[in-house]
């Protein structure tokens, strides 16, 4: 199987295309962080980690357009694999297959997970239980903290929490001031308490 995966680093900022008229691709982040964009609307659709799958639903209706792209957060290293080569791969490891549907369950776990954040009746819950989430999964913990890289802007939180970047902008220093957050250009820290009333 590893002689059918193409393996590739990407920077900061670039693209990547998942949908090429050409060649179709499965793509496995193997380190760094990437944002899915719906082409359509040019909106973020959801944040993925390393270890996780991207450009998995070509495999479902290989004929129809998937209508997103990929941005790297941060330097990433990524392998790549022919949408049919995956599908045979599937047939012929049981193991791999069900990997794949792991992926696709965790695909539609991050659709309402943002379906329950976007439904909060106001802008500040929205905020906060993103913010929450977002810091909860990419993070680590320590002393009483958990702590992530600070990937997104205000603009990308605006986009995936439905509200405006000023008002992003507003519940973070609130947050700030209230001793549950702590922020800088390179990371984002939320404290236990936080993450307790979210939990």
């Amino acid at each position: 199987m590893a002689e059918s995966l193409s393996m590739f680093a990407t920077r900061k900022g670039e693209t990547i295309e998942i949908d090429k008229k050409e060649k179709k691709q499965i793509f496995f982040l193997k380190s760094g962080a990437v944002k899915i964009i719906n082409t359509r609307s040019n909106n973020i659709k959801y944040i993925i980690n390393k270890g996780s799958i991207f450009g998995e639903t070509t495999l479902f209706d290989p004929q129809q357009p998937c209508y997103e792209t990929a941005i790297a957060l941060e330097d990433c290293m990524l392998c790549a694999m022919d949408a049919e080569k995956v599908m045979n791969t599937m047939k012929k490891y049981p193991f791999f297959k069900n990997n794949m549907l792991k992926a696709y369950a965790q695909r539609i776990q991050r659709l309402e997970q943002h379906i329950h954040t976007v439904s909060a009746k106001d802008s500040t819950t929205r905020i906060t239980n993103f913010i929450t989430a977002h810091v909860t999964e990419f993070g680590i913990t320590k002393e009483g903290c958990i702590t992530a890289r600070n990937l997104l802007s205000h603009k990308d939180i605006a986009q995936l929490t439905n509200t405006s970047r000023q008002t992003v902008n507003s519940v973070l220093n609130q947050l700030r001031r209230a001793g549950k957050i702590t922020y800088d250009t390179k990371t984002i820290s939320i404290y236990t308490s936080l993450h307790d009333s979210y939990s």
